[in-house]
């Protein structure tokens, strides 16, 4: 009965997208020679000619759509990552279709119009999926088209299942009950009662009318899934298993399938493929345009450097970036030569007789920081990201705050989340490294673009800042 329900949703989605593509497709051919942006110079091509491709289009699309499993049903999945999932598949269609129709030498097809096909087609398939999720999660809510679950287990990962599905009821998931290894157990988990012991589950299948079995054991209790798969094995339920691994879990974790096999990935960088692309390209473009803007202040603070003491006009210093290799950071000097000639590396502290005169107003409105920019472009650092440490210093860190070095999964930046929430200077490391993970973790580029707008707003200035 499931495996049918998924079919008919499948193929109705299968439906919906068929109807946008040829729609996209000929609205598409009427923008470029009925309501033409671009003058057309090489004639007029009949209607016929065009519409004669929506029997390709709805085949290349469905067929690679199908491919890459858009159409595999899952309540558990992001609306962002199913976005993604669409657009990819899109984009990858697109090119099929570019290869197919250049093959057909009777007839040139206008690019444009594969221009705003691809653009219009995009954005109403993602437009559609999100009516659908957004129709079937409404409905949801309101108690219909509902999974029963069981969920076999205890302890924090158990309670934490728990709370989760309390809190999305749009998923359609209701908990019917635990299922617990202990001789005498509680009598519920959060506000779902405990049912019984593994050895009744079955018959506990039978009783709350499941659909659906989660497996959340502990470490400790591994040695039962086998036990437990194996009465289950001539059950038709779905089984889902849920590796206890939030303990080990900082940043996050993904699951990726070798040949069959399901590898975990742990604590991985969410700057990685075409986020990390993407981001790079926006270094360029936005390093590139602040050294413009901000070139004439460099040139006088290059000026006054050099007037203002021996020396020279920029230092150079070592730091650690992303996984743990380290760069030649440059600064404006706001130091004297020799400073730590006696104290070694330190950290500036407030009052500090080591710099210039110069070099304490440099140092108070960030504006020793500005040569980074070059950094940026070197691609040694990013603009946003968790600031560069010494390595003598990070030597020292990582053996006394856990985690300290996962904020090198990602390039240091010029300004992070730390920075603008005044968590720079010699103030609490722990509290730095919170906040740095927590920019890692939540990463986006509204992210990026909300700390580069509060840095250019009150992130220059700061009493921590000497």
């Amino acid at each position: 009965m499931l495996k049918r329900y998924q079919n008919l949703v499948s193929g109705v989605l299968g439906l919906i997208d068929v109807m946008i593509l040829i729609g996209a497709w000929l609205v598409s051919y009427w923008l470029r020679f009925s309501a033409p942006l671009v003058p057309v110079t090489k004639g007029f091509p009949p209607f016929s000619v065009y519409a004669s491709l929506t029997p390709v289009v709805a085949m290349v699309w469905i067929s690679v759509f199908a491919a890459m499993r858009v159409y595999k049903l899952s309540r558990l999945l992001s609306p962002w990552h199913e976005v993604m999932l669409v657009l990819k598949a899109h984009a990858m269609s697109l090119l099929v279709f570019i290869a197919l129709t250049y093959l057909f030498e009777e007839y040139r097809y206008s690019r444009l119009v594969t221009v705003y096909f691809g653009s219009l087609a995009g954005v109403l398939l993602v437009a559609g999926r999100l009516s659908v999720r957004s129709a079937f999660r409404t409905l949801r809510a309101r108690g219909f088209n509902l999974r029963q679950v069981l969920i076999v287990g205890e302890g924090p990962a158990v309670e934490s299942l728990v709370e989760r599905f309390e809190n999305y009821p749009e998923l359609g998931l209701r908990v019917r009950g635990v299922v617990t290894h202990e001789e005498s157990p509680a009598t519920q988990v959060g506000n779902k009662p405990v049912l019984g012991h593994f050895d009744h589950i079955r018959e506990l299948i039978g009783h709350t009318g499941a659909d659906e079995i989660l497996i959340a054991l502990p470490w400790s209790q591994q040695n039962e899934v086998g036990r437990i798969l194996e009465s289950l094995k001539d059950e038709t339920i779905d089984v889902r298993l849920v590796p206890d691994l939030q303990a080990y879990i900082t940043l996050g974790c993904e699951v990726e399938d070798f040949d069959g096999v399901p590898v975990v990935r742990l604590n991985d960088s969410p700057l990685i493929g075409w986020y990390a692309a993407a981001k790079r390209l926006t270094d360029i473009v936005v390093a590139s345009v602040a050294l413009v803007v901000f070139g004439p202040i460099m040139l006088l603070v290059a000026l006054l450097v050099r007037l203002s003491s021996p020396g020279p006009i920029l230092y150079s210093q070592e730091r650690m970036g992303l996984d743990g290799r380290t760069f030649n950071m440059l600064k404006f000097r706001s130091m004297k030569i020799d400073a730590e000639q006696k104290s070694g590396a330190v950290w500036a502290q407030k009052e500090d007789d080591r710099r210039t005169l110069l070099g304490t107003f440099l140092r108070k409105t960030s504006l020793d920081e500005l040569p980074q920019l070059f950094n940026v472009l070197r691609g040694d650092m990013s603009l946003v990201g968790p600031r560069p440490e010494r390595p003598v210093f990070v030597h020292k860190f990582r053996q006394e705050i856990p985690h300290y070095m996962l904020r090198h999964k990602v390039k240091a930046g010029i300004t992070g989340w730390a920075q603008i929430n005044g968590w720079r200077g010699n103030t609490s490391l722990r509290r730095r490294i919170e906040c740095d993970l927590y920019y890692i973790q939540n990463w986006s580029y509204l992210l990026d673009l909300k700390i580069l707008t509060l840095t250019l707003w009150k992130g220059f200035v700061n009493k921590n800042a000497y």
